[in-house]
């Protein structure tokens, strides 16, 4: 098993959400994906490692989104990647075959970086090299209606600085929502899975936490 490999790290599009989505949309259409996340796993199962790594490559740009969203730092993002698969690895023994493979690795990437966040909490995540990769990704909260505003397209960079840091004054749980939720557009149902919560938790921490970030950048927006 050949996890996270320099081939497939070079295709992680951490800096572009666009991508990002493609690869999710295209892991769902039956036709590019020929062989199903279950046979995979059966495979993995019965002793195949070289099925693992096809979980991998299938997900690893998913996964990887959504960790560098929540630590904005791609040097801990790809160290929790790497440490989500081969837990994910070790444990495929314990994987009921009627669940979602991608929700069951999303929750162990979820919970690993939940404990990271709380061990480095009072180091400052916030790398402004990371942060001017991650912009764009941002984009998407801004309101379209501002593109024809002459003024505030000459301010979309601050605002998409401002964006960022305003993520990053969200609680773990909420900025892990608004990055499964709104950039990688998960559903209520998979996100509560993924959290272990209610459906009705995950539409509270959304809502709250798209008030706050509407209050970070009321002077922006």
């Amino acid at each position: 098993m050949h996890i996270l490999s320099s081939d497939l790290a070079v295709t992680a599009p951490l800096d572009n959400v666009e991508a990002g989505r493609r690869s999710m949309e295209e892991s769902a259409k039956p036709e590019t994906q020929e062989i199903s996340d279950r046979v995979l796993v059966e495979r993995t199962q019965a002793g195949d490692p070289t099925a693992f790594d096809e979980l991998v490559r299938r997900y690893q740009p998913r996964l990887l989104g959504m960790l560098y969203n929540m630590v904005n730092n791609q040097t801990d993002a790809w160290d929790l990647a790497m440490e989500t698969f081969e837990k994910a690895y070790k444990s495929i023994g314990t994987f009921r075959l009627d669940a979602e493979f991608f929700t069951w690795l999303y929750r162990i990437g979820y919970n690993l970086t939940v404990n990271f966040i709380k061990r480095n909490k009072h180091r400052n995540n916030l790398s402004m090299d990371d942060a001017d990769l991650d912009l764009q990704n941002r984009s998407e909260f801004i309101d379209v209606s501002a593109s024809g505003d002459a003024e505030k397209q000459s301010n979309l960079a601050e605002l998409k600085k401002k964006l960022n840091e305003s993520l990053m004054k969200l609680s773990d749980q909420h900025r892990a929502v608004v990055t499964m939720f709104d950039i990688q557009g998960l559903s209520h149902a998979e996100i509560s899975k993924i959290m272990n919560c209610k459906e009705e938790t995950v539409r509270s921490r959304l809502f709250y936490a798209h008030k706050q970030l509407q209050k970070y950048l009321k002077n922006y927006l």
